[in-house]
């Protein structure tokens, strides 16, 4: 039994793997279509957002780290081939906000914040930008993880919509301002941590349920933003099955899970042994999932 779960286990990954790498192919075609790209004309790939834009994944320690395996990096692998002359510029920041992507206060940037900086650079390179991308919003909400009662979570993070939507568009209109509208731009939607909540009884299985209800609300504001300057939207929700409670995945060491519950253990760091985990942040296979969601999203 323990050989077939590995195996599901390495199907699961080689499959990711795959399509990735064919949807990379599809794209490189595509790209050398004649008159589309001239030679090795520099042009830049612009990532914005938080940790997970920065690849960030726990050590042995447990201490969250950036990586060189965020979905940006392997984003940009997969675009490079079909654009040798492209160049990835990362500017996010660990613990954004929306909040204080506009305003700075986590990381230290020349323009003051993330926001400020990225205009800068789109203004410094008008023309020579041909894909932004940005997840920003997870982290809005963090303030009301403490709160008492599963009831009293959902009606703090309900009231901190307002304010996140607010401030994502003041910041793709300034984004949208100094790219000009000929930018591709592509905006993520969330997986669902806190499915891995569904493995401690019948109260962890009802925080998972509300956790899946309240992120597919969030995406859907967070896209209806997206959406109103021009931006695609990468499915990464849909990507990790984030709403399928009904198909079963057996998962090494943990048993018999539905497949959201599966993905989150398997793709991120949700489901680790302390001191590793728990953690949301992706692995690498699960960054993978969400620059194949990307890449989708670009050529959808």
């Amino acid at each position: 039994m323990r050989r077939v779960a590995i195996l599901v286990a390495l199907a699961t990954a080689v499959v990711a793997a795959t399509t990735l790498t064919t949807a990379a192919t599809a794209l490189t075609s595509a790209a050398r279509a004649p008159g589309r790209h001239a030679g090795l004309r520099t042009s830049y790939y612009l990532s914005l957002g938080d940790s997970l834009s920065q690849g960030v994944q726990p050590d042995p320690a447990g201490a969250s780290l950036t990586t060189q395996q965020g979905y940006p990096d392997q984003l940009y692998a997969a675009l490079h081939l079909g654009h040798p002359g492209l160049r990835l510029v990362k500017l996010g920041c660990s613990g954004e906000t929306t909040h204080t992507m506009i305003d700075g206060g986590i990381c230290s940037y020349p323009a003051g914040s993330q926001l400020a900086e990225a205009a800068r650079f789109l203004r410094a390179h008008r023309g020579q930008v041909s894909l932004i991308t940005i997840d920003i919003g997870a982290n809005d909400p963090d303030s009301c993880i403490d709160r008492p009662s599963i009831g009293a979570v959902a009606s703090c993070v309900t009231k901190s919509f307002p304010e996140t939507l607010a401030n994502l568009t003041k910041i793709m209109s300034a984004i949208r301002g100094a790219a000009g509208w000929q930018v591709r731009i592509i905006g993520m939607n969330y997986y669902v941590p806190a499915l891995a909540e569904w493995r401690n009884g019948f109260a962890g299985q009802e925080l998972a349920r509300l956790s899946e209800r309240l992120v597919v609300v969030y995406n859907g504001l967070l896209a209806s933003v997206y959406q109103k300057f021009g931006a695609r939207v990468a499915n990464v929700f849909g990507a990790f099955h984030s709403g399928d409670f009904t198909d079963q995945v057996r998962v090494p060491g943990i048993g018999t899970l539905p497949r959201n519950v599966a993905a989150v253990c398997l793709w991120t760091w949700e489901c680790a042994p302390a001191p590793r985990g728990p953690n949301e942040h992706a692995r690498a296979i699960g960054y993978g999932v969400i620059a194949l969601a990307f890449l989708l999203a670009d050529v959808g």
